[in-house]
């Protein structure tokens, strides 16, 4: 379920409010024009080696986008701007880009040179930022509805011409066109709404947490909590509009909330919210049907710890969870070719309810967005064993709840 509340304070350096922070919250909330960190870098940390042929220091920063709620109090004023430093993860703040209402989650374009975000508000939307190379400021090309009530996921077709978003208030999925000049976004080109099978224990009603394509691109598939249902539509790609093939029913009570594929295409892992559950999932890539195996554990004891999102690393051996009650992330080895999940640790996130999990593009850094805490803690990776090690100290952030390095 959506968990927009929860008020918390940051710590250590960066945006935050609490004690420690390198660049002060009114600082960092009030800049109005500023370039993306990292499409203009720095200088690597002091120590590193110059370039033999320049003489300059090799440059190891990269941009970073940060997701919260601007209608919460303690949360930010759009899509926070800050670069990370690509040996150690420390995260420098760089400002913000206003102008964009409830960013809590964003998904970069094939092309990166547009990022979207959901406007997570009872009258839905999606807006298009434009990157511009060259250290430019980023610029809000426009807001799309998406004609359903709190959008809180979405991501770009691997095409890059249509955007998904997942309605979570309404339980419905919305197809938008893409500009392939531009990057914008067209008038709505679909809604379906997830009427059947009924709403399972507990619930009100069908809601939508996620839209994702498979990895060959052939079908999209939509995770619903309110209906313990994942749906298989085809997208038409003249005309943007989805057509359902098929759906999964997970056990009633399940609560699926973020399935993430194993690199093969051939395998997927569902994150089941509601009863602390995750499942292994066959995938027939002709049919788009998924096969849910039995629950597994978390790792993080009885009781609800609200588990939010899966992550492989890029060699497919190693699975992240991130466990927003129990404030960890469990780590299991990717087994029989992605047909299985070994449980091999719990550690600790260093935050408080980490609301969503990102990994650097080279794969070696492990970024969490925790929402209570107001922070983002940063990890390293090591490729053989996939063990995770803290980066520094936390990163304050109002209200984190997305972290999208690029």
């Amino acid at each position: 379920m959506r968990e927009g509340r929860g008020r918390g304070r940051g710590t250590g350096r960066g945006i935050g409010t609490g004690p420690g922070a390198g660049v002060g919250r009114r600082q960092f909330l009030g800049a109005a024009a500023v370039a993306v960190a990292g499409l203009t870098v720095g200088d690597a940390a002091p120590g590193r080696s110059p370039c033999p042929r320049t003489g300059r220091r090799p440059r190891t920063e990269r941009p970073l986008l940060l997701g919260t709620y601007t209608s919460k109090e303690g949360g930010g004023t759009g899509v926070g701007l800050a670069s990370y430093d690509t040996t150690n993860g420390a995260m420098t703040a760089t400002g913000v880009v206003t102008g964009v209402a409830d960013p809590s989650y964003l998904a970069l374009a094939p092309s990166g040179r547009t990022c979207y975000a959901v406007d997570e508000r009872e009258d839905g939307g999606v807006t298009a930022l434009a990157l511009p190379p060259g250290g430019a400021p980023p610029e809000v090309l426009g807001t799309q509805p998406t004609g359903g009530a709190g959008p809180c996921h979405l991501s770009v077709h691997p095409g890059g011409r249509w955007l998904l978003s997942a309605n979570y208030l309404s339980g419905s999925v919305a197809v938008h066109p893409i500009s392939p000049q531009s990057g914008a976004l067209g008038p709505r080109t679909d809604l379906v709404t997830h009427s059947a099978p009924p709403p399972g224990p507990g619930q009100d009603g069908p809601h939508a947490h996620q839209v994702v394509t498979s990895p060959d691109g052939g079908h999209v598939l939509a995770v619903d909590l309110g209906n313990d249902t994942v749906y298989t539509y085809r997208l038409d790609e003249r005309t943007g509009r989805l057509a359902r093939v098929s759906y999964a029913a997970l056990r009633p009570g399940a609560g699926p909330r973020h399935l993430t594929f194993h690199p093969s295409g051939a395998f997927a892992y569902l994150a089941n919210e509601v009863d602390n559950t995750v499942v292994v999932c066959g995938y027939d890539r002709r049919s788009g049907r998924l096969t849910p195996g039995a629950p597994q554990s978390t790792g993080t004891g009885t009781g609800t710890s609200y588990p939010a999102q899966f992550l492989l690393t890029g060699n497919g051996r190693f699975a992240y969870l991130a466990n927003r009650g129990h404030n960890s992330l469990t780590r299991y080895a990717v087994e029989a070719a992605g047909a299985r999940l070994r449980l091999l640790d719990t550690v600790p996130v260093g935050g408080d309810f980490p609301r969503q999990i990102a990994l650097s593009p080279d794969r070696r850094l492990l970024f969490a967005a925790n929402q209570k805490s107001s922070s983002v803690t940063v990890f390293t990776v090591d490729e053989g064993t996939g063990a995770l090690t803290p980066a520094g100290e936390p990163f304050a952030a109002p209200m984190a709840v997305c972290v999208l390095p690029l």
